[in-house]
């Protein structure tokens, strides 16, 4: 089988390597970067010059792009996927998107007889990399039956959570979790410096007790460390948890908490903290109190 992958940056790019690496098919990649291309070609993959070709030539088509407008334009736009991908071909998107972005596409892909799951991923790009990443799937039960395989080849588990638009809602509602547990980490690592206690200790405590959760071990480990280099971009999780926020605003939930958390992350994209790591919301505190945690 021919397997296509668009956007092989820092998720796609472990993601397709797993492929390359678990399973007989030939893939064949697309991306803007010639170095992250490079990274799959190296491993036996082929390069595409372009999406309208990838699509063309592949029976399942595969991106990871970083938001719902890209994702719309690669696939709906002229010279996308829809436009050039043959009847009976699957597409399957691991971007990070809104219900209602998922379902327009698979409209659109439904209208030139493509099959599709959305399949946003949860993990980092250190469980890309180990293919332990979890995959949350919204499509027909029929196509990711067909697809469970390839699925399996790069990632630790996979859920079929129902119809298109439910993957989705399972990645928002997630990252918000995410996103709310960090900034009540940052929170805490500040009172505990400005405490005086050990924190050394004290992380060893919340490791070991009913406050510890893997946001907060991130938190801890970015912040004690002084590196905030991106392994989740800020900029990125603004973007989800905007995403999160308009469905609970579109259902009806009130915002106590998320809201707050959003507010938090706008200050720090203000400081130009937008391409640091999304625990880099954790300087927002040290430098409203003219304080560094790690100091």
């Amino acid at each position: 089988m021919k397997v296509g992958f668009i956007g092989v940056g820092n998720m796609g790019g472990p993601m397709c390597r797993n492929i390359i690496r678990n399973t007989n098919h030939e893939v064949i990649v697309f991306d803007l970067s010639p170095d992250a291309v490079k990274t799959c070609t190296d491993l036996g993959a082929s390069a595409s010059p372009s999406v309208a070709d990838l699509a063309g030539r592949c029976d399942v088509v595969i991106t990871s792009l970083p938001l719902p407008r890209v994702v719309e334009d690669v696939t709906l736009g002229t010279g996308g996927i829809a436009e050039n991908a043959k009847p009976g071909t699957t597409y399957i998107d691991l971007s990070t998107n809104s219900p209602a972005t998922a379902k327009k596409v698979a409209a659109g892909m439904a209208a030139k007889g493509i099959h599709m799951l959305e399949a946003p991923v949860s993990g980092g790009t250190s469980r890309a990399t180990d293919g332990t990443i979890v995959i949350m799937v919204g499509g027909d039960a029929a196509v990711f039956e067909q697809n469970l395989p390839l699925l399996k080849s790069f990632s630790g588990e996979v859920i079929h959570l129902g119809d298109i638009g439910f993957g989705s809602t399972a990645k928002l509602i997630n990252n918000m979790l995410a996103f709310c547990n960090a900034a009540a980490a940052a929170e805490a690592l500040m009172i505990g410096k400005r405490s005086g206690i050990d924190l050394k200790k004290l992380d060893a405590v919340i490791r070991n007790a009913s406050g510890m959760s893997s946001a907060y071990g991130n938190m801890e480990n970015k912040t004690l460390a002084g590196d905030f280099k991106p392994t989740f971009a800020l900029d990125l999780a603004h973007k989800d948890l905007r995403l999160a926020l308009e469905m609970a605003d579109e259902l009806g939930v009130p915002g106590m908490i998320g809201p707050q958390v959003m507010n938090l992350m706008r200050m720090a994209r203000g400081m130009g903290l937008g391409s640091s790591d999304s625990a880099s919301v954790v300087r927002v505190y040290e430098t409203a109190l003219g304080e560094d945690i790690r100091a």
